[in-house]
């Protein structure tokens, strides 16, 4: 079998995320092989992962045996029983902590023996790139490069501390303080700035090689859902719309025919009780997108028509 080289760029998806994992085997089995890797929010967790070593194989067993319930960690002022919700958004500015994320990567990476940017790095050039949001500066984040305008040596920088960041859904989890000499700011979910930055690892001329996109649609329910009351739950749909708005996002032409849409089956991003035989359903059509894609995809077709102007 002939290997390829793919540059990839993962959508935010939440626990949908096994959808992912189906397209990266289905990837692998044809032969390709990743070299640059983005993600944002969930695909920054893929995108991880992939980034230290772990295949597709690997992946769908992690992701599959996870227990998101576990992420849903609160501290002693979250857990106050009936207002804990709300005294957390108010003292921390989210309903629960986002340690125990942070940990599980961190196990993860060290499984691998790759923990810091470092690790993944030639001449202080990582190979993975995560987007997020200092809400604080009111602009995007891509790490680890973007920490050197705050004083921070990127090749230092924890890779699960930039999941973390990456993953913190506004409201649903505590941001992250990024504390620098001038001061400090908080770091939230990349979606709400750039869900999908398919244009991460864009060149001028013709590049050397791919960069295929994966992202999710059909994330929101048939049904609308009904108002509910109470500035928690209030809160808790703002969230989930902040999720959920690039469903639909419109691609043009030069980034759709790179981009493989896989269908969520109206799954929201935040179902933490995502069922065994919803895991397998994404995981499928993950897989199947991508078996369609690679059946169609011409990367000489697609620079004659794109990137020769």
């Amino acid at each position: 079998m002939r290997m390829m080289k793919t540059d990839a760029v993962f959508e935010g998806g939440g626990v949908r995320a096994i959808a992912f994992a189906g397209a990266v085997c289905c990837f692998e089995d044809h032969g390709y092989k990743w070299q640059r890797i983005a993600g944002t929010s969930a695909g920054s967790i893929v995108a991880a992962l992939l980034a230290v070593g772990y295949t597709g194989r690997e992946l769908k067993e992690i992701i599959e045996d996870v227990d998101y319930r576990k992420f849903m960690d609160k501290d002693r002022v979250q857990s106050v029983p009936l207002v804990g919700g709300l005294l957390g958004l108010i003292v921390h500015k989210g309903i629960h902590c986002g340690n125990c994320l942070e940990q599980w990567i961190g196990s993860l990476l060290q499984a691998k023996g790759r923990t810091r940017f470092r690790d993944i790095s030639e001449k202080r050039q990582s190979r993975l790139k995560i987007i997020a949001a200092d809400v604080t500066q009111k602009e995007i984040l891509i790490l680890p490069d973007g920490l050197a305008r705050y004083g921070i040596d990127p090749m230092d920088f924890e890779i699960s501390r930039a999941v973390r960041m990456s993953a913190s859904i506004p409201f649903y989890f505590n941001p992250v303080p990024l504390s620098y000499r001038r001061g400090k700011s908080l770091i939230v979910d990349g979606g709400i700035l750039s869900n999908f930055p398919i244009w991460l690892f864009d060149v001028k001329g013709i590049p050397r090689w791919p960069t295929i996109g994966f992202r999710l649609v059909g994330g929101k329910p048939g049904q609308k859902g009904q108002c509910r009351k109470g500035v928690l739950s209030y809160t808790l749909d703002i969230a989930e719309t902040i999720i959920d708005r690039n469903d639909e996002m419109y691609l043009n032409d030069k980034d759709a025919v790179r981009t493989i849409s896989i269908p969520a089956f109206g799954i929201k991003a935040t179902r933490f009780d995502l069922s065994r035989e919803e895991s397998r359903k994404l995981y499928e059509s993950g897989y199947n997108k991508a078996k369609e894609f690679i059946g169609s995809w011409d990367f000489e077709s697609y620079i004659r028509r794109y990137r020769r102007r």
